[in-house]
């Protein structure tokens, strides 16, 4: 699922650099040129002479890749507005990005239960090593006792421990 999200992100960007290259490349301008051909032809027969003249007027679109433009011109006609709302989407996108991939389990997601006792163990280990005896354990809950404390230790199924105190025998929590 994770190699998923960032293939779609790696999708996106690229189809945004596109688009963004696309907009950078069909804002320049093609110059425009005419040229004139005029060709003059002559021909002389025995006893005739002959003159024909033809002018031939052409338009010719001509890229301006490579040319230069004054230091006051710009070249660029996209307003800065716009430089602005593609800066906030690719910053939003990378955001988006850093979030997806660095979420820890979602609200579906299920560790294994190998898993989820092995972290109860840890949890319950380290409550031991400060003085706490186990009194009850289960798969996925354990409580603790120290003195006349309890204390409930309990793992969900997204693997996420919970400790809460558990009222002793004489006290009312309601």
């Amino acid at each position: 699922m994770l190699k998923a999200l960032a293939l779609s992100g790696f999708a996106v960007l690229f189809s945004a650099g596109a688009l963004l290259a696309g907009i950078v490349a069909t804002g320049g301008h093609a110059a425009d040129t005419t040229t004139t051909e005029e060709t003059t032809i002559t021909e002389t027969a025995p006893g005739t002479t002959t003159t024909l003249e033809q002018t031939t007027t052409r338009r010719v679109i001509v890229p301006t890749t490579g040319t230069t433009t004054s230091g006051s011109e710009t070249g660029n006609d996209i307003p800065d507005w716009v430089w602005v709302v593609i800066g906030l989407l690719a910053l939003g996108l990378i955001v988006l990005l850093v979030v997806l991939l660095t979420r820890r389990g979602g609200g579906a997601a299920s560790v294994p239960a190998d898993e989820r006792r092995r972290r109860l163990d840890g949890a319950v280990g380290s409550w031991t090593m400060q003085g706490w005896a186990v009194d009850n354990q289960t798969a996925d809950s354990a409580v603790l006792r120290r003195g006349n404390e309890l204390m409930q230790v309990s793992v969900d199924p997204a693997g996420q421990i919970t400790t809460r105190p558990l009222p002793t025998a004489g006290e009312d929590w309601s």
